[in-house]
């Protein structure tokens, strides 16, 4: 047994008994002799790290790299800590030489996949991860997080494949389950996925993922909000105090119009480690009719964690249902600091100005000019434009398989696809993406590289961050809202009822409409009346939503957000 071996056995006997200090000063012992041992500054990383020395571990764990740049358990345990702390980048950079050495370990391809996964880089993310599960086809965590990967990419058959390789290699998580239940709704394999929801409960009764999808999918497929929190109530009486439990349940009630209900689930929820997620959907809940108990749960949640990006456009939106514009720019200013492009900001921002008086608005929102409107070319392969739509109507009514709205989304009276429709391999859906090329660089075209903060982001290229189709019943509508994960934003009409026609605006697409209470009450500002085949492109941080519509015709819609390459 060499020096170093010697050191970290009686380090790691010494801290077996807790006695921590002990065992440090073994380590550093060994170290005043052994300076560029990789192994001891390793050791001396975890003893600092068991005690809560983060900055410490990290100098140590440096100091192993320094040392010996390929060591691999000092390059796994800064990669995993980088991560943890959001310093993907950093990780990245730690992790790359150990993982394009000539015969990489498949712990090195894991950790690497995983970086690129949180930098969003998911191509090259499943190049690793791929590579690792064929190096070490045994270890099913590496099947775990491809699966994690594809669902990302929007594979999802192929993400399910991979869940169930995992669950085979004898990965029993609820985790895994939960992935397998996510990628089987998005195909549609409705019975499938509820059982994977609840398999994951088996393992887990409380397991809050688990119980948000089960209760949503349980919602959407019936409507009955009863038979959506039955599972959840139980859960919520085994565990009072998981507030997360709570937070899900008061999300179901706000989103089917129940935002009283919502806030009493809330103040019943314990204190505890989800404080933040209390406070954060308590203000959501009360912005609509206690403007002054939302923004007391703002200001809470803004002082437990003063970065956090949701919490401080929560304090935007308490301003303004209370009408202090001063305060949301305060606030937005904050936002803005720290997400420079974020949509949410952005169209706060404007709605101070547009309460202050201030011209600053009418730029941001120049309806004339940044809401643009066209008519999709007839696809290759039919005969008219609207042979083509009746064809895709028909292949989205086959994916309309739900019966309530989801949760967390826009629309009310109605239901929305699971499916990543930019996958879909039937013909009509597929024509789609290719006719609405032409108008999105049209548009891109003509925003050109203006100063504004979203629009100098124009290159000139664009890729799809998501496409989905509404299909409304009458009565239904759009509540008013933006795209926070979005550049552009779409509305493309596939098939439209007669009320569109009337006098009332019925139906039609609408602008500048505040999506929260606002004081004084702000009306919208602009209106696009649809037709079939005509596609609309708009900034992200836009108010929008739809006029309700009468009748007994439905309104069936697609979208998509464009984000720029």
């Amino acid at each position: 047994m060499s020096a170093a071996d010697d050191a970290i056995a009686q380090a790691r006997a010494l801290g077996g008994k807790g006695d921590l200090v002990s065992a440090e000063a073994v380590i550093r012992a060994a170290l005043a002799t052994q300076k560029k041992s990789a192994q001891l500054q390793t050791e001396l990383a975890q003893i600092a790290a068991a005690q809560g020395r983060d900055d410490e571990a990290e100098k140590a764990l440096r100091a192993a790299l320094d040392a010996d740049p390929l060591y691999p358990p000092a390059a796994y345990s800064l990669t995993q800590g980088l991560i943890g702390m959001g310093r993907v980048e950093e990780a990245l950079a730690v992790i790359t030489p150990l993982a394009e050495v000539a015969k990489p370990e498949s712990a090195a391809l894991a950790l690497q996949g995983q970086a690129l996964r949180a930098l969003g880089r998911t191509e090259a993310a499943l190049d690793a991860l791929y590579t690792a599960t064929r190096i070490d086809q045994a270890d099913p965590s590496h099947q775990h997080n491809l699966a994690l990967a594809l669902e990302e990419a929007g594979l999802h058959p192929e993400a399910t494949r991979a869940a169930r390789a995992a669950r085979a290699r004898g990965l029993d998580r609820p985790e895994t389950w939960l992935i397998e239940g996510r990628t089987l709704l998005a195909q549609d394999r409705l019975d499938e996925a509820e059982t994977a929801f609840r398999e994951a409960l088996r393992r887990q009764p409380n397991f809050t993922p688990a119980h948000r999808e089960l209760s949503l999918l349980t919602w959407m497929r019936s409507g009955d909000l009863a038979a959506a929190t039955s599972e959840l109530d139980k859960a919520i009486a085994a565990s009072p105090g998981q507030p997360g439990l709570r937070v899900v349940r008061a999300k179901l009630l706000e989103y089917t119009g129940d935002a009283r209900g919502a806030y009493e689930c809330l103040r019943e929820a314990p204190q505890g480690e989800s404080e933040i997620e209390i406070q954060m959907a308590a203000s959501q809940a009360a912005v609509a009719f206690d403007p002054a108990a939302a923004l007391a749960h703002a200001e809470t949640a803004v002082r437990l964690e003063p970065d956090h990006p949701l919490a401080i456009s929560l304090l935007a939106e308490a301003n303004l249902a209370l009408g202090r514009p001063e305060a949301i720019l305060a606030a937005t200013d904050r936002l803005r600091a720290l997400l420079p492009f974020n949509q949410h900001a952005l169209a706060l921002e404007a709605t101070a100005w547009r309460l202050l008086g201030d011209p600053r608005n009418a730029q941001r929102n120049d309806y004339q000019s940044l809401v643009r409107t066209a008519l999709v070319e007839t696809p290759a392969g039919w005969s008219s434009r609207e042979a083509w739509l009746a064809d895709l109507t028909a292949a989205l009514d086959r994916l309309q398989v739900m019966k309530g709205h989801p949760v967390g989304q826009s629309l009310r009276g109605g239901s929305q696809t699971n499916q990543n429709l930019q996958r879909s391999t039937d013909p009509a859906i597929r024509a789609f993406f290719q006719v609405i090329a032409d108008p999105i660089m049209a548009t891109m075209e003509a925003y050109g590289r203006l100063g504004d903060p979203v629009l100098s982001r124009n290159t000139g290229r664009y890729r799809l961050a998501g496409a989905w189709s509404v299909n409304l019943r009458p009565g239904g509508h759009h509540v008013d809202h933006l795209h926070p994960a979005g550049w552009l934003s779409s509305a493309f009409y596939v098939d439209l009822p007669p009320a569109v026609e009337g006098e009332g605006r019925e139906g039609w697409l609408r602008f500048g409409k505040p999506g929260i209470a606002s004081t004084p009450a702000l009306e919208a500002e602009h209106w696009v009346k649809p037709e079939p085949g005509m596609l609309v492109l708009f900034p992200s941080y836009m108010w929008h939503g739809t006029q309700p519509f009468g009748g007994e015709a439905r309104r069936l819609t697609m979208a998509f957000d464009v984000m720029p390459a």
